[in-house]
């Protein structure tokens, strides 16, 4: 602030303030996701078949809850675009009623706004909502139509959300420059990074890199994904690859950008990217993660990609392990895929919580039979500090011989 007076952003935190922000939170881990039953993302945010969807998403919350994750990442993108389009109020009520599903199950939010993952323009077609085919999405922030109705809805989300400790950050575009996409995209990531500077949310700014030099080289072809890495403020980071290429990555991105990491996509077992193998790393190193899937479903991402089945077909593709699943970590039964990945990912998430005590974490402890005032009183404090805190989640931590409320304060090292 400037006398009194908020100055406006204009360029990515300091890495002091990532930092700070990055120590505050539990370590991230948790999954890309979607209900089972969705097709697409159309299904995830359309009011037909909502009801059923959102018992669904109860009982996959809870799931989740139950090893420990602590994050989802969800993305909007065209297919959420229209969705806003066509039924608007519904959508943003449907999108606030998943907030507190997932946050009633101790589960935060990542916010995907922008997609490059998408098809040439002459296959490409904005889809309504509707019965759903398996089809996945496109693109549509250069659209002459659709293009302004898109920033219009990641300025609504953005600025709903802004001071929303449910929201852990804000993945603004998934994947620049995929797709060929490399100059196309350049100038939206600096209009979306900057419609978000004007808007200043608590929470941080992120697009991801995810190829060749994973943003580190200025003079890649995928300018977008350098753009990117450069005006974000934590580094979201995507790699479906081994163990060994796993721990050079890290080391390339912690050295170059010196922010704190978050894997937002892997999970790949067919590319040897496994939850025994990955998940210790990623533990040992503080690098928050989100795997590509949770429970199979109509999405199919269990499934390998076709250029894997193409490149099999030509000769190639010797060092896959086809007789796995790809993505995803439990049954339509909800019985794990594989019943030691749920016990190593349990192992680990209760070691992260002893050892990574976050500076700054707070409990509210208060009396089960406080009257009303009190437990409300307790409920805006929590409201209070998680947001002066980082957004950092403030639990409530009951205890019946208490009859006040009293803050815990607890420090770690960071890693």
């Amino acid at each position: 602030t400037v006398g009194g007076v908020r100055a406006e952003r204009n360029a990515p935190w300091t890495k002091e303030r990532a930092w700070a922000w990055y120590d505050a939170q539990p370590w991230i881990r948790g999954c890309n996701y979607m209900p089972a039953s969705c097709a697409n993302r159309i299904d995830q945010w359309q009011e037909l078949g909502s009801e059923e969807r959102f018992a669904e998403m109860e009982r996959e919350a809870a799931l989740m809850s139950s090893i420990g994750l602590n994050a989802v990442r969800v993305i909007l993108g065209d297919q959420g675009l229209s969705v806003w389009c066509a039924e608007h109020d519904g959508m943003m009520a449907r999108f606030e009623r998943m907030l507190g599903i997932l946050d009633r199950h101790g589960i935060r939010t990542i916010v995907v706004l922008g997609n490059d993952c998408s098809r040439p323009k002459e296959l490409w077609k904005m889809e309504q909502p509707g019965p759903q085919t398996c089809d996945v999405g496109y693109t549509a922030a250069d659209d002459p139509v659709y293009g302004p109705r898109f920033f219009a809805m990641c300025e609504e989300f953005l600025t709903k959300y802004a001071h929303d400790r449910r929201i852990l950050f804000w993945n603004l575009w998934n994947e620049p420059g995929n797709n060929n996409r490399c100059d196309i995209s350049v100038p939206h990531i600096r209009r979306i990074f900057e419609l978000a500077w004007r808007i200043d949310p608590d929470q941080p700014l992120t697009a991801d890199v995810w190829s060749w030099d994973m943003g580190t080289d200025p003079a890649s072809k995928n300018r977008a994904q350098y753009l990117s890495g450069q005006l974000s403020d934590i580094i979201s980071y995507h790699s479906y690859a081994n163990y060994e290429s796993q721990i050079s990555i890290i080391r390339r991105l912690k050295r170059h950008f010196a922010r704190p990491l978050v894997n937002t996509e892997w999970l790949a077992r067919i590319n040897h990217c496994t939850v025994q193998e990955c998940y210790p790393l990623f533990y040992a190193e503080k690098v928050g993660c989100t795997m590509w899937g949770f429970v199979a479903g109509k999405y199919q991402t269990y499934e390998p990609w076709e250029s894997m089945w193409k490149e099999i077909e030509k000769g190639g593709g010797r060092d896959y392990d086809m007789t796995k699943w790809f993505h995803d970590l439990y049954r339509p039964s909800h019985r794990p895929y594989d019943p030691e990945e749920i016990r190593l990912i349990r192992k680990f998430n209760g070691l992260a919580d002893r050892d990574f005590a976050s500076p700054g974490r707070i409990a509210i402890v208060i009396d089960r039979k406080a009257p009303d005032a009190t437990h409300f009183a307790a409920e805006e404090l929590r409201k209070y500090l998680g947001l002066r805190f980082g957004g950092a989640d403030v639990p409530i931590v009951n205890e019946p011989k208490d009859d006040v409320f009293s803050i815990v304060l607890t420090k770690s090292p960071r890693l």
